[in-house]
């Protein structure tokens, strides 16, 4: 039974208040920690490619711009726009259009051919910043997760759970979007 579970079994005796106003029954309030947990360790993994892209090259970049140019590296091929937004999941072209612009005015990346037909790939400077990048990783977060009794077995489940919770997600996303009522009706 987890804590939430003991805490909301407990008629009160928890220090701890564990209700959410997004969460009327135990599943529903470990959905919504799982939720709050996943922002946190967002944000924290941005944090953290953001600082270790800083380490690695002493220049400024948002984490989404870092994750963007190790997609862009992999498999050392160049990539079209719309293969980066499904690698990335995102849909948001402008925004990851400014990134692209971003990384290749920092030298990073270039782009291949014309509008209709561009790729993108690393450049030589971009491929040093991604290798230092790689060994500060090892040296210091690889280091601090081989110490955690099992990781990888954990690692590897919680890989599969975050990948079906994507699925999820974006399903009821598109339920959402399909039934969303319009503006002029939420107002009435």
């Amino acid at each position: 039974m987890s804590d939430v579970d003991k805490a909301l079994e407990s008629g009160g005796r928890d220090p701890l208040d564990r209700r959410w106003h997004l969460a009327r029954n135990r599943h529903e309030v470990n959905v919504t920690e799982l939720e709050f947990s996943m922002m946190r360790v967002g944000e924290a993994f941005s944090r953290w490619e953001s600082e270790c892209l800083a380490a690695a090259s002493g220049l400024g970049a948002t984490g989404s711009e870092n994750a963007l140019l190790h997609v862009i590296r992999l498999h050392d091929r160049p990539k079209p726009l719309k293969e980066l937004a499904r690698l990335t999941n995102r849909d948001d072209i402008p925004n990851l259009q400014y990134a692209l612009r971003k990384l290749a005015k920092l030298g990073l990346i270039r782009q291949e051919g014309g509008k209709s037909n561009a790729v993108y790939s690393v450049t030589d400077w971009g491929r040093e910043v991604t290798e230092r990048y790689a060994r500060l990783r090892e040296e210091l977060l690889i280091e601090f997760t081989q110490v955690i009794k099992g990781i990888d077995e954990r690692l590897q489940q919680a890989t599969r759970t975050l990948n079906l919770l994507s699925g999820i997600y974006e399903q009821a996303a598109r339920v959402v979007a399909t039934h969303q009522k319009a503006s002029h009706d939420r107002e009435e």
